[in-house]
């Protein structure tokens, strides 16, 4: 990519599929009746009307192109942040939405770190760097909170589990 305007139209579509994803994570945690999760998403929906407005401002006083939806240069033919959907309702749990917030970070993260590395344009690349810095810090942040919720509901183990030990559990 080497059209900083096209960049930040990708940015902006980005963004804010990624918002509209978080809420609707959110959401499903209300449902799920899970306040922390469903908090800690809306405040990733926050981050994410941010690098929203900051795409937006960085346009400057010009408009940015409108690219139709084949338009776009997707990897996958779809925006990074729009991550596998199926099963997102109101029973999916905080583990599950977790994991796929994770997967959609990662893949908006490789998106823009990809472009750095790939762009001859030092305007472009310089800001695709500072984007995936901001989408790595969100990789990070989830990656702690899926490690704070995966003990939490782990099963436990059964007698017949092959993990389990009768001579320490007994």
């Amino acid at each position: 990519m080497e059209d900083i305007n096209v960049f930040l139209a990708h940015a902006v579509e980005l963004e804010r599929e990624a918002a509209r994803r978080y809420e609707e994570l959110a959401d499903s945690m209300r449902t799920d009746g899970n306040a922390e999760v469903e908090t800690f998403f809306r405040q990733m929906a926050v981050f994410s009307r941010r690098h929203l407005a900051l795409a937006i401002e960085r346009g400057g006083f010009h408009p940015l192109p409108a690219l139709a939806a084949g338009g776009y240069s997707w990897p996958d033919g779809i925006s990074p942040e729009q991550f596998d959907w199926i099963g997102v309702d109101c029973l999916i749990d905080a583990n599950n939405a977790l994991a796929l917030a994770l997967d959609g970070e990662r893949r908006g993260h490789a998106f823009y770190a990809g472009i750095a590395a790939a762009t001859g344009d030092p305007e472009v690349r310089a800001m695709a760097r500072e984007f995936a810095e901001e989408e790595a810090e969100h990789v990070a942040e989830l990656e702690k909170w899926i490690g704070r919720y995966a003990p939490q509901s782990a099963p436990a183990l059964s007698p017949l589990s092959p993990n389990a030990h009768p001579a320490r559990d007994g």
